[in-house]
């Protein structure tokens, strides 16, 4: 019997997870990447529980497992190293069943896509949905233009990233992602540049913050964030100038790792989220995933997760054998809900980080400190109902 085809727009983490399960539930599965090689856009990806178990499903949970170089505590502090609140991968993992997995990207798209049958990733791919098509039985397939050829397939996956083009085509009308009201700075340095290896740690200021975490191998991954107007580029094109302005008189290691970073491997960009729910997850031949139709703040390291908790959800939904147009039903209903109120949740933590006024800070500031001192858990409360998720069971 033919096996039914399924073309993924998109070869980025969620694409990438998408492309795996259903290759695994008997679908020949074709990515389509525009980019010239699997470049992995970002420098760190945190990987909580949820998906870790969600990637235990394709067989990949335990090597990225076998990727953490976190295994004690860290803390959230103030620009002058003041800690306010202590974190603690133990309670992680009692709370939530795992610990939280800080794991380089390109290492994470290196695991996904060897799982793939040779041939199945096209890179330099430029994909355009022509047609959506009719999920009834014997309906119309979906058409993709991929250059000056037309594919066609019984499904189609849109992981596209936050600017979809697919998810343009399928709710023309929907509004885009809006600003979040600040932007992103990321960067690894080389264990060989390396300023030893840092206690974990968020710190929050005046309208901004900075984060280090430990990548196995003794490199560092670093991210920052400020309230700044949207569309900005720093004088030059130096963003690591740019951070130094911002950030050079806070604690340490943040002045050693802005020292030690290459000015080329720091990437910025805005933050945006979704501005609206839309109508579905799906329609046609068509399902939407990750950030192409919930894109969301960095806030709780969950953007990635809900991209890969979405891939093993529609694949378990999606056999071959069933009805696909029901499937599709049921992904959206098991989806659209839950990976709103992430982005919800996102955003509320995302404001805190943007207060900027100094009576506002305080308070938080203490705030924050004084409950960590009550409920030690505090960080963590955050995640609840979100790390905890399990994947459906298998069929």
């Amino acid at each position: 019997m033919e096996r039914r085809t399924a073309i993924v727009i998109g070869g980025g983490i969620g694409g990438l997870t998408a492309a795996v399960a259903l290759d695994r539930r008997g679908w020949a599965v074709t990515v389509l990447e525009r980019a010239a090689a699997l470049e992995p856009v970002g420098a760190g990806i945190g990987l909580a529980p949820n998906a870790q178990r969600a990637l235990d499903t394709l067989g990949v949970g335990d090597a990225v497992r076998a990727l953490a170089a976190w295994r004690a505590t860290g803390a959230i502090r103030l620009p002058g190293g003041r800690v306010l609140a202590r974190t603690d991968n133990a309670a992680a993992v009692r709370r939530f069943g795992g610990p939280v997995v800080v794991a380089p990207r390109a290492e994470l798209v290196e695991l996904l896509a060897e799982r793939l049958p040779a041939g199945s990733v096209r890179t330099g791919a430029v994909a355009t949905l022509v047609d959506v098509g009719d999920p009834a039985p014997g309906g119309r397939a979906a058409r993709v233009r991929c250059g000056d050829e037309e594919l066609t397939a019984d499904l189609v996956v849109g992981a596209d990233g936050i600017r979809s083009a697919v998810r343009r085509a399928v709710f023309p009308g929907h509004p885009e992602p809006r600003y979040a009201g600040f932007t992103a700075w990321r960067f690894v340095v080389p264990a060989a540049t390396a300023p030893g290896t840092p206690t974990p740690h968020e710190t929050w200021g005046p309208g901004g913050l900075w984060g280090s975490q430990p990548l196995h191998g003794g490199r560092v991954y670093a991210y920052a964030t400020a309230v700044v107007p949207p569309g900005g580029r720093a004088p030059g094109g130096d963003e690591r100038a740019e951070l130094l302005r911002r950030f050079g008189d806070w604690h340490h290691p943040v002045p050693a790792l802005l020292a030690a970073v290459d000015p080329a491997a720091v990437l910025r960009n805005d933050v945006c989220s979704a501005a609206a729910p839309p109508p579905a997850f799906h329609r046609g031949r068509v399902a939407l995933l990750g950030d192409a139709v919930h894109p969301m703040t960095p806030n709780l390291g969950q953007g990635g997760c809900q991209a890969i908790e979405d891939a093993v959800v529609l694949a378990h939904r999606a056999a071959p054998d069933k009805d696909l147009g029901a499937a599709l039903g049921a992904y959206t209903r098991e989806r659209l809900p839950r990976t709103m109120e992430v982005v919800r949740r996102t955003e509320r933590i995302g404001r805190l980080t943007t207060w900027r006024a100094r009576p506002a800070c305080l308070l938080r500031d203490a705030l924050m400190a004084t409950t960590a001192r009550l409920a030690p858990d505090l960080p963590l409360r955050a995640l609840d109902g979100i790390a905890d998720w399990r994947p459906p069971a298998a069929p």
